[in-house]
């Protein structure tokens, strides 16, 4: 179902075909230079970036739910995407009471997941549970549908003394190594490297897992990820790069961010096999994610992942983003195409979900949460003496 593009075994005809170069420019001999495969050419012509084919976004659903291409539909039986649907609601549940309570001033501080909630929830269901997460911190949907609990959010965001962490991080720091993800830490893209180094760790010793290293776009800006990349292409390093480009690096869009075709192209950049996918689309960022787990393990090599998102949410508590961006921008991707309307179109349409069952859930989900909120907040905080 889904291809790999392979190498292109002759770049010199690739370019011959993609930007116009005649056949008769390009010599037999190849070029011996050790730092490119390649051949001469007797014409000058620069590469113009306009001039390149930009990469395509993979989708299987369309904005109202319905599926395109039959042949991409990943088949889950109804139990199993009716549970993806619902933890994709349940971090949304989550994040609204949380964002509240810290305007409350009861938390610190706090950031939301809103409209990115079929990249986590479709990706992670695409993992082994032995494959280790690096996560960013817009990842909350990885933590719970790997076994993290709403009430461990709440004692990690109270930093209580039941938090994992044991108070020591702030707010939606998590972490918790009952579901296989590192901590998140708030310096900007140094999980990246470190994603990098324990893949090349992961090749020495099990070839039937591979790291997985969530970012945005504005920390792929980073020199680390520069690092990170060039390490696993070279070390030939089992590693999921996957970028949520979400529109926004805090306040800075994408427009002021980069200039190239996005993340994906990077990829290539570096030798390594890159797709781009929708992210409000949870089939398609299932499929891809497999995809690029299979390639990734059995080929033991690095695969480069960009979802195509948006950041509904202020970038975090601290952040205000009707100060760069425009109010009905917001209120299209909040409302118009959503991937939890997406999704729960698609299920509504196989008579797999009704109104009903929404309502019950819903209320269900922020009874348990708000019992776990009470419940952490209540809870005494760590002694800092005490606490190792």
């Amino acid at each position: 179902m889904i291809q790999v593009a392979r190498k292109v075994k002759n770049f010199g005809a690739f370019y011959q075909r993609a930007l116009g170069f005649h056949h008769d420019s390009v010599r037999d001999e190849p070029a011996p230079y050790p730092g490119v495969k390649t051949e001469f050419t007797k014409e000058m012509r620069f590469i113009l970036p306009e001039e390149v084919p930009t990469i395509p976004i993979y989708r299987v659903l369309n904005s109202q739910g319905k599926v395109i291409n039959p042949d991409h539909d990943p088949g889950f039986e109804k139990e199993d995407l009716v549970e993806m649907y619902k933890v994709m609601v349940k971090t949304s549940i989550m994040d609204r009471i949380l964002y509240q309570s810290q305007r409350q001033g009861r938390i610190s501080f706090y950031m939301t997941n809103f409209g990115e909630e079929a990249t986590q929830i479709g990706s992670a269901r695409a993992l082994k549970f032995k494959d280790v997460v690096f996560p960013q911190y817009r990842e909350a949907g990885v933590f719970l549908w790997r076994g993290y609990t709403p009430l461990e959010c709440m004692h990690q965001c109270f930093g209580t003394s039941k938090d994992f962490g044991k108070g020591k991080q702030m707010p939606v720091h998590y972490t918790g190594a009952k579901v296989n993800i590192q901590a998140v830490s708030s310096p900007l893209g140094t999980q990246i490297p470190q994603a990098a180094g324990y893949a090349y760790a992961l090749k020495q010793r099990d070839r039937d897992a591979c790291a997985v290293c969530y970012f945005g776009e504005g920390a792929a800006s980073e020199g680390d990820c520069h690092s990170a990349m060039n390490m696993a292409a070279t070390l030939d390093c089992p590693i999921m790069f996957f970028c949520r480009n979400n529109g926004y690096a805090i306040s800075t869009a994408t427009k002021d961010q980069y200039r190239g075709d996005g993340i994906a192209s990077r990829g290539i950049g570096y030798g390594i096999p890159a797709i781009r996918f929708d992210g409000n689309d949870l089939f398609a960022v299932y499929n891809a994610t497999k995809a690029a787990r299979k390639l990734c393990v059995e080929e033991q090599r690095p695969v480069v992942l960009e979802a195509m998102t948006y950041r509904v949410g202020h970038h975090s508590t601290s952040d205000d983003s009707t100060a760069y961006r425009s109010v009905d921008e917001v209120k299209h991707w909040d409302t118009v195409d959503t991937p939890i309307n997406r999704i729960r179109n698609y299920l509504t349409g196989r008579a797999w979900w009704d109104e009903t069952q929404e309502k019950e859930f819903r209320s269900n989900a922020r009874g348990e949460i708000l019992r776990g909120f009470k419940e952490a907040e209540n809870t005494k905080l760590p002694n800092p003496l005490l606490a190792t």
